[in-house]
């Protein structure tokens, strides 16, 4: 027979053990319970999680600060869209995106067909959880004194938050920024565009009409047709 201990890697021992009880109440209380464990792998000595327990687990399982340093970290040299990187685990970053042929859903009941289409210049600001999207008339020359407008699409509200609806939004805590931007891009055009909030277009006009004109055309975005929303990229820095 032979040996074969030395393959196994190293060999972790069982050295405590905890029990979670919970009320069954309305206010959920919540007691742990720890256990040594003896030679033989067994728990015995049960007592209350003591301060001392509490906080060596709590430094045992919190891995925040390995993920905070991979959270919104580029993969090489900062892409040149980025305008404004505030890293950490409730970080954010703005970009923009200049104008560009890209496909839009609509909901049926808005009467306009599903296709590619021009859309302006756009201004895009999240964190992990919540995307802003404003409009420019222009991609040149882009500084903290640059007009935003009013992004020219359905579910948004006034300040340029996106209602995302049924979209499952999954950034994971170590996301890079280039997988970071991406997967909101991607989440926001691949949705479906359904209501406004409000009631209120956010273009001159009457914006249904606007893009059952514009969808399936190969005519630029008209970029008189936005509307100054009173902010500069100033404003929104944060």
């Amino acid at each position: 027979m032979k040996d074969l201990t030395q393959r196994f890697g190293t060999l972790y021992h069982p050295v405590k053990a905890f029990v979670v009880y919970k009320k069954d109440t309305a206010d959920k209380f919540i007691y742990v319970e720890g256990y040594d464990m003896d030679k033989n792998g067994c728990p015995i000595n049960a007592h209350p999680l003591s301060r001392r327990e509490t906080a060596q687990l709590a430094s045992a399982l919190d891995t925040s600060d390995e993920l905070n340093c991979k959270f919104l970290k580029p993969s090489g040299l900062l892409p040149k869209k980025v305008l404004y990187l505030n890293p950490g685990h409730d970080g954010s970053a703005i970009w923009y995106t200049s104008a560009q042929k890209t496909s839009l859903f609509f909901v049926e009941s808005l009467g306009i067909p599903n296709g590619e289409t021009f859309v302006p210049p756009l201004l895009w600001k999240a964190t992990k959880n919540t995307l802003y999207i404003y409009a420019m008339d222009t991609d040149k020359e882009i500084n903290e004194q640059t007009v935003l407008y009013q992004a020219p699409f359905f579910n948004l509200y006034n300040d340029g938050r996106v209602c995302m609806g049924t979209v499952k939004v999954d950034i994971k805590a170590d996301c890079h920024l280039e997988d970071f931007m991406q997967w909101w891009e991607q989440y926001f055009f691949n949705s479906y565009f359904s209501h406004l909030i409000g009631n209120t277009s956010p273009v001159k006009g009457n914006i249904i009409q606007l893009w059952q004109k514009l969808i399936g055309s190969t005519k630029p975005f008209p970029v008189k047709s936005l509307l100054k929303n009173g902010l500069t990229i100033k404003n929104i820095l944060s």
